[in-house]
């Protein structure tokens, strides 16, 4: 039997329970380490592939919480208490008490995420296996132009894990900062299909795009004097958008195109508003240029 690096077996961290024994199981022994139910049935598809990646991120989180797999069609009265109504459920408990869940399948980086939660809930740590060190350290490297050394290690990363949605996305980012637009979307295209619609490779897809429109954007200089002179032309304030943002003037292209969807939103087929999203993807989510221009462009929606 392997161990993890608690001195805990697997069947220690992860047991088939039943009504019978899911207070000794779940409610008693919550009392001391949060404990993952995975409510499943042998009729649900969902939960033929959420079951096994749930187990993984417990045998990963190496002791911090524990997992107890319950057939719903032999569990009526707890269903009926939880009031679960749909396959898979997974509820946490600690202290006696459900503390965190989800519906249906979803990606191994959300079960992650999930996992990390209940730790954090309950007050434990989730095991730091040094990776995320590596990814900040990466990310700093990207910050201050050290592209390749940002690459090399963020592809060191995936080496350890390789279904690791940041370090996938700040790989993808190194390349398009290095230029290598083709390879960078040789690697988008290539994601393993468990984190392709994460939102750290749905980002890089975003500046990928933008990244390209760079290439071909005009001169910021002339289109400025071309939509000062003619206000309404749409064309040359979108153009003028693509260029300020390929020259680092991310608000001044959110601006244009907000007022391009002011005077016309279903110009070239929605063209700004399609931008704007592209450019909010492509940005931090917290990033005052994302919140206020999505503000801004709600407003616009529901004037």
């Amino acid at each position: 039997m392997e161990l993890n690096l608690t001195g805990v077996t697997d069947d220690d961290l992860i047991k088939d329970g039943d009504e019978a024994s899911f207070m000794a199981d779940v409610v008693d022994a919550s009392q001391h380490t949060p404990i993952i139910v995975d409510f499943w049935a042998p009729w649900c598809g969902p939960c033929r592939t959420l079951g096994p990646q749930l187990e993984e991120a417990v045998k990963a989180a190496k002791g911090a919480v524990k997992m107890v797999k319950v057939n719903a069609d032999e569990a009526q009265m707890i269903m009926g208490q939880l009031q679960i109504q749909s396959l898979p459920t997974v509820y946490a408990f600690y202290k006696g008490q459900p503390i965190d869940g989800f519906q249906g399948a979803v990606p191994p980086s959300e079960i992650k995420d999930f996992i990390d939660r209940v730790i954090k809930a309950s007050g434990g740590e989730a095991p730091d296996d040094g990776l995320n060190a590596a990814i900040d350290a990466a990310e700093e490297m990207l910050g201050e132009g050290a592209f390749e050394d940002a690459a090399q290690t963020f592809a060191a990363v995936l080496g350890e894990d390789p279904n690791n949605a940041k370090a996938y996305g700040g790989q993808v980012r190194a390349l398009i900062a290095m230029g290598e637009l083709d390879q960078a979307e040789a690697l988008l295209n290539g994601a393993p299909i468990e984190i392709s619609k994460a939102p750290e490779l749905e980002a890089a897809h975003a500046q990928l795009l933008l990244a390209r429109q760079a290439a071909d954007a005009g001169p910021v200089a002339e289109l400025t004097a071309a939509v000062e002179a003619a206000p309404d032309d749409l064309q040359a304030r979108f153009d003028l958008a693509q260029a300020l943002y390929a020259n680092g003037d991310a608000q001044g292209a959110v601006d244009h195109l907000l007022e391009l969807f002011k005077q016309d939103r279903e110009w070239n087929e929605g063209a700004a508003k399609a931008q704007l999203f592209t450019i909010f993807d492509a940005l931090k989510p917290e990033d005052p240029i994302v919140l206020n221009g999505r503000r801004k462009l709600s407003s616009l929606i529901f004037a």
